[in-house]
């Protein structure tokens, strides 16, 4: 699976997105959305979702019957969401926002604010952060929670890493090379993209990413800092906590009543 989510840098990839990420387990993303909402005892009827992509996840929300606000920094990702969720899900109640998440502004407070596939992994730096923690906060209702998920430093610095990656099927065909810089606890995806047209010439286009690890522990003190209760740390879609090799680490914050 593609290390991608939220990116100004998305242009034409948008059109393969979909393609390439088949096998992100956007089920497990709503199961453990799910299970926060049971653990604390929250049913939210208005859900805010950060780093919306395409609206593959924004489906599963709406089979819930939610109000779903899907705010993405892509409009190329934003329309193919769109597009999708009007086909499959016509009489939603389903807003979309092209935002900053930095710059977080909903028109009402919601219940809940998710924000999952590493989103926060593309801010890229510490104040960044604080900044979408406390627009968040603002958004929440008194009791609302805030679920969301980053790749681990290990993740960054020793899967990532200075790797190379490649992929080919009959559709598209990919060579992906990650650089990291140690100072910054940083990754940087250099990906060059190869998508078959109709005549069956193959389209060339590149993409840069770049994500940036943050301490497990910094981030609980800036969750507390911006003035939420931070209930759980768990790893890998699991409620067992984060292991030195974890390569993702899931949080579950509350606003206080």
């Amino acid at each position: 699976m593609l290390p991608l989510s939220l990116s100004s840098s998305y242009r034409r990839l948008a059109d393969v997105y979909d393609h390439l990420m088949a096998d992100a387990p956007y089920d497990q993303w709503m199961g453990f959305a799910a299970e926060a909402w049971r653990l604390t005892r929250t049913r939210p009827r208005r859900v805010a979702e950060l780093g919306c992509g395409t609206g593959s996840l924004t489906r599963y929300l709406l089979e819930r019957e939610l109000e779903v606000w899907g705010v993405d920094l892509s409009a190329d990702m934003l329309a193919v969401a769109r597009e999708k969720v009007q086909r499959s899900h016509p009489r939603a109640a389903v807003h979309w926002l092209r935002q900053d998440i930095r710059e977080l502004a909903l028109p009402e407070l919601v219940d809940s604010v998710i924000s999952f596939c590493d989103t926060l992994n593309y801010i890229p730096d510490a104040e960044g952060i604080k900044q979408v923690f406390a627009r968040v906060f603002a958004t929440l209702t008194p009791g609302g929670t805030f679920l969301f998920d980053v790749h681990t430093p290990y993740k960054i610095a020793e899967v990532f890493g200075n790797e190379s990656f490649s992929y080919q099927d009959e559709h598209v065909a990919y060579i992906w090379q990650s650089i990291y810089y140690e100072d910054e606890e940083a990754v940087e995806h250099d990906l060059t993209l190869f998508v078959r047209e109709k005549d069956d010439l193959y389209r060339r286009f590149h993409e840069r990413h770049r994500q940036k690890a943050y301490s497990l522990e910094a981030l609980r003190q800036w969750l507390a800092d911006t003035g939420f209760d931070v209930l759980s740390i768990t790893a890998d879609f699991t409620s067992q906590p984060v292991a030195t090799d974890s390569e993702r680490a899931f949080f579950i914050a509350r606003k206080p009543h």
